[in-house]
């Protein structure tokens, strides 16, 4: 099972911890990786792109010279795609560029994106980011402390505004949740960087963020 080293705000190291070999090892597919990010691109599209054909332009009922006696080719109107200002032949309509991809295709393009990621290096983690308050200055501090440079993934557990607005200013860093994480995405980035509880939460355990509160854990053992 491979391992990563979790770090500080400041750089230094502070444990080992193991990555779920499900998740961190699995058969990269690149194909699959393709089709899924491929899908995501394409559902993204708009698909209002239009272009007028011949019947839409305005004008060009008169035939623009009689059928025969002239030499030239017949024509029976001046708005035919072979004319200047005529109508678009063959030309885009608007549509739905939609591409289904299953559920199982999805997982498996994530965990092989993310197999990737530790896999070539470029996979960090950090102890926890709890600023003070929404600084820039400090959130552009631990990425350099942590030497995570290019286009920025950050993982968070959970919404924190001080670590957003804090990272917001920053053009080359996106802020995802681990439930909301896509292959574009990982591989888009140049650097993937984990909250350890963003971690917690992607591997299935239970963070601070999600424990019970003391009314709920109550209410849980009434229900026992």
């Amino acid at each position: 099972m491979a391992s990563i080293a979790v770090r500080g705000v400041k750089g230094q190291v502070l444990t080992e911890r193991e990555l779920p070999a499900d998740l961190f090892e699995a058969p990269v597919n690149v194909a699959v990786m393709h089709q899924v990010v491929t899908a995501g691109l394409a559902a993204q599209r708009a698909g209002t792109h239009a272009t007028k054909t011949r019947g839409d332009v305005s004008g060009g009922g008169r035939k623009p010279w009689r059928q025969k006696g002239t030499g030239r080719a017949r024509q029976g109107s001046t708005r035919a795609p072979q004319w200047a200002g005529g109508g678009i032949s063959h030309g885009p309509q608007p549509r739905d560029h939609e591409v289904r991809v299953n559920k199982k295709m999805k997982r498996l393009a994530l965990r092989s994106a993310l197999s990737d990621a530790a896999t070539s290096g470029k996979l960090a983690v950090v102890g926890g980011l709890d600023f003070d308050g929404p600084r820039t200055k400090d959130a552009a501090a631990v990425l350099e402390a942590l030497e995570v440079r290019g286009k920025v993934l950050l993982v968070l557990p959970a919404p924190q505004e001080d670590v957003e607005k804090s990272f917001r200013n920053l053009p080359h860093v996106k802020i995802d949740y681990p439930g909301n994480l896509s292959t574009y995405d990982l591989l888009y980035a140049d650097r993937v960087l984990f909250t350890s509880e963003a971690l917690d939460a992607l591997t299935g355990e239970r963070t601070e963020y999600d424990m019970p509160t003391p009314e709920v854990e109550e209410q849980e053992k009434a229900a026992e």
